[in-house]
């Protein structure tokens, strides 16, 4: 039996286990030879660019390849005669002269190749990626709170840079191996039919043999990919609450529970490494068999004088020259499974639609007077449970509207439905009279601001944070929010001021500091209408008291919504709606719902009984 502390560990584990793999699972599609040609689009813009790189690059260095072993079957059929023994020195040095300019040529064709090509394939790279990460900051909130941030981190980052080796070599290699193989066949088969046919008789068997391996590779690399984007996942979650790993003591627990992931990972990439090398063997025993095929069949066509020595050896290096793409194909080929596993990962998020769109002819919506109506809203967050139920709120420009009520009563539901992060099931929010659906949300979300309690400061100066409410605002705009929400003394006793860095989440300072930053980067957007979303819940009582003093000004003629439970927060807002399991269930003044004795009047009750206890 185990323990309780072993079951409770099993438990964690387990609940960890279903957070992290939910967003990943292998794609059960047959080879998408659609899917690849769409990837091949992203080389459209690139053609001109491409284009000399296939003439000169591609073309050049396959037709040297090509006249290569030609000249060796003239240098020994007639510099050599194998008949008679006589020897012309000259035209011998004569047709290494020749082959000596060849490969020089060569040379420089492959570098010429290589350099552009590498060039036009992170070009291709930073544009998908470019367009996977754009189209991401487009999709809703219903998107990301099914995926954990490292599993969409793994789309951008890993899946994209597994398809460089195709981009920078494996297009062009592809063409160029092919040509080479179509020149080959043609060359063998005019020369000697019979021989170039008995040669070529172990292909079809090798293209047998690898195309089984085909969906077993495919799937191992998705496998693989999965598994580094768990751990990615578990590497996010694991240092955004490293705190309260710590605190909880679950460290070595913690540890476990990579390493398993860590060695699931290592299996699984042995496994598919193993499958793809397994391509080499087939080729060089198939190579192998082919070569023993033509000693054996081309001895015999020398000695019933169907075949010179010369065209042996021709066909001999044909014949290298033959298997050597064919193993790069083999390659490409593996390389392509590897980048179609990645690919699909990629277009899934590619294809995902926001949740939250906008029209096609959406209109720009005007300066705002600050009207809002929600009018009988419905909302489920998942099918069957209602998180609003028939919502009516009307709101007149330039009031404070307090919403209070228990922990998951639909505060924090309304204000995502009034800046459109999610769209209601029934009912229709209305700014100035318009339905919020009808103009574009950049226009909509403008003229929001919004203070949550969980404030995230991004990585930079103090002022770029603040900027960033409205990135055209002067350094003298900025002190003056700064010192309306009593910021700007803190501020300016940081080493830099205004200038001092802060790192991601501002981890160097307080709660209270961050969501002072938080609340100046709202005002000096300056929208007309207003979100706090518990903004004091992390201030203390004196800085509170600050704050309350500035919000008569800076309140002053703009909507503003507040979410909160302090009595100090919400006691002077205009109107106070009370909500209880998606409905609301009173509404009124401060006064008037004390004299109700009510649900309000019971929340102010348990917080007074709370303070002075």
């Amino acid at each position: 039996m185990t323990t309780g502390q072993e079951q409770k560990k099993i438990s964690t584990s387990a609940r960890r286990d279903r957070f992290v793999y939910q967003d990943d699972e292998l794609i059960e599609k047959p080879f998408n030879w659609s899917q690849l040609g769409r990837l091949f689009t992203y080389l459209k813009p690139y053609r001109k660019q491409l284009l000399p790189v296939i003439l000169v690059g591609m073309i050049l260095g396959t037709l040297t390849r090509l006249a290569i072993p030609a000249i060796v079957i003239m240098a020994i059929d007639e510099a050599i005669n194998p008949k008679t023994g006589d020897s012309s020195v000259s035209k011998l040095l004569l047709y290494a002269g020749l082959m000596f300019v060849l490969y020089l040529v060569q040379w420089g064709s492959n570098k010429y190749r290589i350099k552009h090509t590498n060039i036009i394939g992170q070009r291709v790279i930073h544009d998908l990626r470019s367009h996977l990460f754009s189209h991401i900051q487009t999709l809703s909130f219903k998107f990301y709170d099914k995926r954990p941030a490292g599993s969409v981190l793994v789309r951008v980052t890993n899946d994209v840079n597994a398809l460089q080796d195709l981009f920078t070599n494996g297009v062009v290699n592809l063409l160029m191996d092919c040509v080479q193989l179509v020149g080959i066949v043609i060359i063998l088969l005019a020369w000697n039919f019979k021989l170039g046919l008995a040669v070529m008789l172990t292909v079809p068997l090798m293209f047998l043999v690898s195309s089984a391996l085909r969906k077993r590779i495919r799937f191992a690399w998705q496998d693989v990919r999965i598994k580094q984007s768990r751990i990615n996942s578990h590497l996010n979650e694991s240092i955004q609450g490293i705190k309260v790993t710590q605190a909880y003591a679950q460290e070595k627990d913690n540890i476990r529970f990579f390493e398993r992931m860590n060695m699931s990972n290592i299996k699984s990439w042995n496994k598919a490494s193993a499958l793809n090398q397994s391509f080499g063997p087939i080729i060089e025993l198939t190579s192998a068999v082919g070569t023993l095929i033509l000693f054996w069949y081309g001895s015999y066509l020398i000695q019933q004088d169907e075949l010179t020595v010369g065209l042996l050896v021709g066909f001999a290096n044909y014949i290298g020259n033959f298997w050597e793409p064919i193993n790069r194909l083999g390659q490409m080929y593996s390389q392509l499974l590897i980048a179609m596993a990645s690919s699909e990962r990629i277009f899934e998020y590619l294809d995902e639609r926001p949740a939250v769109g906008e029209l096609p002819a959406a209109n720009e919506l005007p300066d705002v007077k600050g009207d809002v109506l929600f009018d009988r809203i419905v909302f489920e967050y998942e099918a069957g449970r209602p998180a609003l139920k028939g919502v009516t709120i009307d709101v007149k420009a330039g009031q404070s509207i307090a919403l209070v009520g228990h922990t998951g009563s639909g505060k924090s539901t309304i204000m995502n439905l009034l800046c459109r992060f999610y769209d209601p099931v029934e009912g229709r929010v209305l700014i100035d009279g318009t339905d919020i659906r009808d103009v574009s949300i950049e226009s909509l979300r403008s003229q929001i601001g919004i203070v949550l309690q969980d404030t995230f400061i991004f990585s930079g100066t103090i002022r770029d944070n603040l900027r960033f409410g409205r990135l055209n605002a002067t350094n003298d705009e900025i002190v003056e929010a700064a010192k309306a929400v009593h910021a700007h003394e803190f501020i300016m006793n940081l080493p830099d001021g205004y200038d001092t860095e802060v790192q991601e989440r501002g981890n160097v300072l307080s709660m209270g500091q961050r969501q002072l930053l938080s609340f100046a980067r709202a005002l000096l957007a300056n929208p007309r209408i207003l979100i706090l979303d518990e903004a004091t819940a992390s201030i203390d009582t004196e800085t509170e008291l600050k704050i309350q003093k500035a919000l008569q000004t800076l309140l002053q003629g703009r909507t503003s919504f507040i979410v909160a439970h302090r009595l100090s927060t919400i006691r002077h807002a205009d109107s106070i709606v009370v909500l209880d399991h998606g409905s609301i269930v009173e509404q009124g003044s401060h006064q008037e719902l004390i004299a109700l004795r009510g649900t309000y009047h019971g929340l102010i009750e348990a917080q007074y009984r709370f303070l002075s206890a």
